[in-house]
């Protein structure tokens, strides 16, 4: 009902606008009647002086007045006639209006149909993503892509599989058929070995394993985030939320999905949290502009958050320095890092770097120190007190 009041009252005030502009009478130009109003006053004046006698004057005047007459008749004429279409290019300009309004509407619009506020879009929206096609539907629209030039891997794999079928829990074999599957482009079946490595693992499987699965699902469907790959990813991101390819994932489901809200704030935080060699940068930025826009918040690449730590250049160019200057740029980087996470924060990864380079420079209570201090910011994440463990341990502190 909104929307109709809305439009409404823009009609009438379009129609308004042309209806004033078509009854503004139009400046009628008339300069004979001015020329002889002008002959008139000057007459008087000469009248009065004594500079033409009375009876030359009379006659004069009449003359005058004849012309004024005749003058100021032709000019009234003009706005009669414009008057006379007043009525009718009104009315033409309203409905001119009127229709060019409807024809558009009906063709852009949607008649007939309710308002849809946002909650109720939203959640159309996830209707729809929930009821989208599955894993197997969508690999089944992907043209195949094995390797067939290397008969001797192709004989291999064929070998691997019919063991795997005599020996179902066999770690080790399974491991080495998501390998030897993805290097022959059977991403289905490099995903299924992956997701057998994941059930004979159990309890023990991690983040990594969950997010290899989806990933393999994902490229086995071409680039498309199936529900069984959300699922995956789901659980990666429940074992370890700082889970770099994981979180990017997440937000190409939620840019696929329709809700550019979701990945837009996402691949932000990723962006923030990587270091600038990190390889899901690249599909992010030729995304992200595109994903912020649809949510409202159209953002410029040069405007996201800077990658954090060194990239592979850094760490490259950092070979060629002495010993003593290679010992400075460390220690400056460490203390950066110090700085950004007692002012900022950052992700468990980052504190356990932290802790792991103070123990590696021989910082051993600074290592201890913050350790500590990061055990109390992360209580009760116990993905997070395993990865701050790892960090403790790599620095030589005592568990």
């Amino acid at each position: 009902m909104l929307f109709w009041i809305v439009a409404g009252v823009l009609t009438l005030v379009c129609v308004t606008l042309l209806v004033t502009a078509f009854r503004t009478p139009p400046e009628t130009f008339a300069p004979d009647v001015e020329v002889y109003r002008d002959q008139l006053a000057e007459l008087d004046r000469d009248a009065a002086r004594g500079v033409i006698a009375p009876q030359e004057a009379e006659a004069t005047r009449a003359e005058v007045a004849r012309r004024l007459l005749a003058a100021d008749r032709a000019a009234r004429g003009q706005t009669a006639g414009w008057q006379g279409n007043v009525t009718a290019g009104a009315g033409l300009a309203g409905v001119v209006v009127i229709g060019v309004t409807g024809a558009a509407y009906w063709h852009l619009g949607a008649p007939g149909y309710g308002d849809l506020p946002l909650a109720a879009r939203i959640d159309a929206i996830e209707a729809q993503r929930d009821g989208r096609a599955g894993q197997a539907i969508a690999e089944a629209e992907v043209p195949d892509n094995i390797d067939t030039t290397r008969p001797e891997i192709t004989q291999m794999a064929d070998q691997l599989r019919s063991v795997l079928a005599e020996r179902p829990d066999d770690l080790r074999g399974w491991r080495l058929a998501v390998q030897t599957e993805s290097g022959l482009g059977d991403l289905e079946a490099a995903w299924r070995a992956q997701d057998r490595v994941i059930a004979i693992l159990g309890e023990a499987a991690t983040a990594e394993d969950f997010t290899l699965l989806a990933e393999l699902m994902i490229l086995a469907a071409n680039g498309y985030v199936s529900p069984e790959a959300e699922r995956a990813l789901a659980r990666a991101l429940d074992m370890d939320p700082t889970n770099g390819t994981a979180r990017y994932f997440a937000g190409l489901m939620y840019a696929q999905g329709g809700r550019p809200d979701l990945a837009w704030p996402i691949w932000r935080r990723l962006v923030g949290d990587s270091t600038p060699d990190a390889p899901w940068l690249p599909p992010i930025y030729a995304q992200i502009e595109q994903v912020s826009a649809a949510a409202g918040d159209p953002t410029p690449i040069e405007q996201l958050p800077r990658p954090r730590g060194p990239s592979a250049e850094d760490v490259e160019a950092m070979g060629e320095l002495s010993l003593e200057e290679r010992m400075d740029a460390i220690g400056g980087m460490i203390e950066g890092l110090a700085a950004r996470l007692s002012s900022d924060g950052g992700p468990p990864r980052d504190w356990a770097q932290l802790i792991t380079a103070y123990g590696v420079v021989g910082r051993i209570d600074a290592a201890s120190v913050i350790y500590e201090e990061a055990k109390l910011i992360f209580a009760g994440d116990q993905g997070a007190l395993d990865i701050l463990a790892a960090g403790a341990d790599r620095a030589g502190l005592a568990p």
